[in-house]
């Protein structure tokens, strides 16, 4: 119960903001984003796309909220916005996951598919068959990832995440820090670029359409 508290409310406070916005109130995110588009100044033009100057990502064997394997190949062949984290954190994946909805809804309208992944950090709350709802709640396309703690190290490793239990808060349970980063990945996994969830929705998609039609 907590938990469920915990995620409702890191929710609505991601999505309220963007449901209200410039003196108009929408139905929901969907119709959020596209007046955002409708309305938004043109961003300034992005350079061509660069390779990272340094090595991060690789495979990883997990299984989805439904219980599928999964790695790090997107089967339906989209880009991927990959995050670590948990349901119910209360501070930066409040942030960075609907940041990911948004970007995934922005860009769909551009005729380019990503899917957005969660790969928690709390495997013991973060199970298979709990995590569809409140990932849902956030986009219908939101992929959430776990496993066996040995084959969570593995992408943990490969992305450079570390992973540290803080404290035990009486309404949330368990709190961890962990990395920040959304990850963009081509749909055969490798690592596109780094996104910090500081920029907005966007300045992701222009980020995430340059690399698309430019790579």
């Amino acid at each position: 119960m907590k938990a469920a508290l915990a995620f409702c409310m890191m929710v609505g406070a991601a999505l309220a903001p963007a449901l209200a916005h410039d003196g108009v109130v929408h139905k929901n995110a969907e119709e959020a984003a596209r007046h955002r588009a409708a309305t938004a100044k043109p961003l300034p033009p992005l350079a061509l796309p660069t390779t990272l100057p340094f090595d991060v990502g690789g495979p990883f064997d997990l299984v989805d909220h439904h219980g599928q394997p999964r790695s790090q190949v997107d089967p339906d062949g989209r880009y991927q916005l990959l995050f670590f984290g948990y349901a119910n954190c209360p501070s930066i994946c409040a942030v960075a996951m609907p940041l990911m909805a948004d970007v995934t809804t922005t860009l769909a309208g551009q005729g380019i598919a990503v899917r957005p992944v969660m790969i928690t950090v709390d495997p013991k709350r973060d199970q298979v068959g709990n995590m569809a709802e409140p990932l849902g709640a956030l986009h219908p396309d939101f992929v959430g990832l776990t496993g066996s703690p040995e084959a969570l190290q593995v992408a943990y490793d490969a992305y450079r995440v570390e992973i540290e239990h803080v404290f035990d808060d009486p309404e949330y349970g368990a709190v961890f820090s962990h990395g920040s980063h959304v990850y963009l990945l081509d749909a055969s996994g490798e690592v596109l670029t780094l996104l910090p969830p500081i920029l907005d929705a966007a300045r992701v998609s222009q980020i995430v359409a340059n690399y698309a039609q430019n790579s």
